[in-house]
């Protein structure tokens, strides 16, 4: 049997990336070999039970450079897990799945949802949504997405430092 292989994409400190499943496109995502998991910034978080199954509802801001604008999203809750911030908190987080989009590729990711107000970006892509297909060189950033900036894109999505 043969497999084809596809080269890993190499991506810089910072990226574009869209969440189709989620209604976002082009969000501004730091990349963190340093963070296991992924994280997404959310408002609003709900845990239900519905058909014996566990969901939770929360809200997303779609476009980054109006956060005003706010979307209802319900996804399956595949877990939680404890995550330990880079200033040693901890934390329980509720893990969906969803798909990742990275210069036209996509893949199944694990998202933990948070509230990420304080930071930069409203989005941390972990090793594990990387792993077998991402290479990061953190000297540079959106090497995938040159072409497709205007020069409004460069702004992250909300103020904080970053973690």
């Amino acid at each position: 049997m043969s497999y084809t292989r596809l080269s890993k994409l190499k991506v810089g400190a910072l990226e574009l990336c869209d969440l189709p499943d989620l209604g976002i496109e082009k969000m501004h995502v730091r990349v963190d070999t340093g963070a296991a998991t992924s994280s997404l910034h959310v408002d609003n978080i709900e845990e239900f039970n519905k058909g014996g199954k566990s969901y939770v509802s929360f809200d997303l801001h779609p476009d980054i450079h109006n956060v005003d604008s706010v979307i209802r999203t319900t996804a399956p809750v595949q877990g939680t897990k404890t995550v330990k911030s880079s200033s040693a908190d901890t934390e329980k987080r509720v893990v969906i799945t969803t798909t990742i989009r990275l210069a036209g590729r996509e893949w199944p990711i694990k998202l933990t949802l948070t509230d990420r107000s304080e930071m930069t970006y409203m989005m941390l892509m972990g090793r594990e949504a990387m792993e077998g297909k991402v290479v990061v060189d953190p000297e540079f950033e959106y090497l995938l997405n040159d072409a497709d900036f205007d020069d409004d894109d460069y702004m992250p999505a909300h103020g904080g430092e970053e973690e």
